[in-house]
């Protein structure tokens, strides 16, 4: 459980105290951005909308007009505090790659559901920042806390606060913590003193446009998720189309290939990420065979208390076929067979799809 540390002395100058204290409560980086719109960022997102980049997420629309600055969204606001935590993995979030009788889950959902860790810590940061801020006689302070579902562009602020910049493969890079973290928002009414912009610091490296399987990037800083394997697997609803179902390989949901691929990564320390997000052992090398069986029950109590529960079972059986189907593997012809006359017509298209691959493999 996320608590926090005793109220430091009024001495010590406010933002200070404030980024002790979101280290003490397992935020790794912490900075400061003024709530201004950022007419760069703003205007990126304009046009990614208008190029219809966000596919199915009409989310990204509704609210465009709020997303664009914290001040739209909440006209008091003053100040954003950028925090990031680390979920910098162990082990290399390629290494199964190769292995076709196993399930790639990305690394960020192998823990438990980050909004639940974050959020806790941010609305514990938030609570003392009231009372610092009365402490040293600032006054009464308003907050609001946000973690990736509210119209708030976290990758942006963060890059303003600087934490990192938004790197080639659109999201944030730190120097310190490479590609792995994980980022939430406190907008308040306090004028505190911004910290600098962080400066892009890709240079030439093209390692995240080169590692993506269904090439998602029409061009460096520029996402097209519609043929993103993060938002086919995770956002989109119906049958992912066929041009993208092989390059799948063995994900299931998300994808880390221009993550992990970035040299910055090098900097990263898996010391330094929050428990709550160490990998469970039943969701860093599932067997494809398994995850195939689950019923709508068991897949509830396997994915209890993570973010892949949020797809349900309908979403995660059809990654899953796609994924038996890449496998070569005959022996789960009878599982993928049994699925075929499912009464989610998502699911038994993509039955049928995987038994035409598993036919056209090689015996053994």
């Amino acid at each position: 459980m996320v608590k926090a540390s005793v109220h430091p002395q009024t001495a010590v100058p406010l933002v200070e105290a404030l980024r002790a204290e979101a280290g003490a409560l397992g935020f790794a980086a912490c900075g400061i951005a003024p709530a201004d719109e950022d007419p760069r960022a703003a205007g990126r997102l304009a046009e990614w909308l208008a190029a219809g980049m966000h596919g199915d997420m009409a989310w990204m629309a509704d609210r465009v007009d709020q997303r664009r600055a914290p001040a739209a969204l909440w006209p008091e606001a003053k100040s954003v505090i950028a925090l990031g935590m680390s979920y910098a993995p162990a082990t290399d979030p390629l290494a199964l790659a190769g292995q076709a009788d196993r399930a790639r889950i990305s690394v960020y959902a192998q823990g438990s559901d980050y909004h639940d860790t974050v959020k806790r810590a941010l609305k514990a940061l938030a609570r003392w920042l009231i009372d610092a801020a009365l402490e040293r006689g600032l006054g009464e302070a308003a907050v609001k806390v946000f973690v990736d579902t509210a119209p708030v562009m976290e990758k942006p602020l963060g890059q303003a606060a600087g934490l990192g910049w938004q790197g080639k493969h659109t999201n944030l890079v730190s120097r310190t913590h490479g590609s792995w973290l994980f980022l939430g928002a406190i907008y308040t009414t306090l004028a505190l003193e911004p910290d600098a912009p962080a400066a892009d610091r890709c240079g030439s490296c093209s390692a995240c446009q080169t590692a993506c399987p269904t090439d998602a990037f029409p061009a460096p800083y520029r996402l097209d998720a519609r043929r993103c394997l993060s938002y086919l697997t995770i956002e989109h609803k119906g049958p992912i189309p066929e041009e993208f179902r092989a390059p799948l390989g063995n994900r299931i949901y998300g994808c880390d290939d221009c993550l992990a691929v970035c040299p910055w990564n090098k900097f990263a320390s898996a010391a330094q990420a929050m428990r709550a997000f160490l990998p469970r052992a039943e969701l860093a090398a599932p067997r494809l065979a398994d995850l195939l069986a689950l019923d709508d029950a068991g897949f509830r109590k396997l994915f209890a208390g993570s973010p892949v529960k949020r797809i349900g079972r309908g979403r995660f059986v059809r990654n899953c076929l796609y994924a038996a189907g890449n496998s070569g593997d005959r022996t789960l012809a009878p599982q993928v067979t049994a699925l075929a006359d499912d009464g989610d017509p998502v699911i038994a298209d993509a039955a049928h799809w995987a038994l035409a691959q598993l036919e056209r493999a090689a015996p053994g």
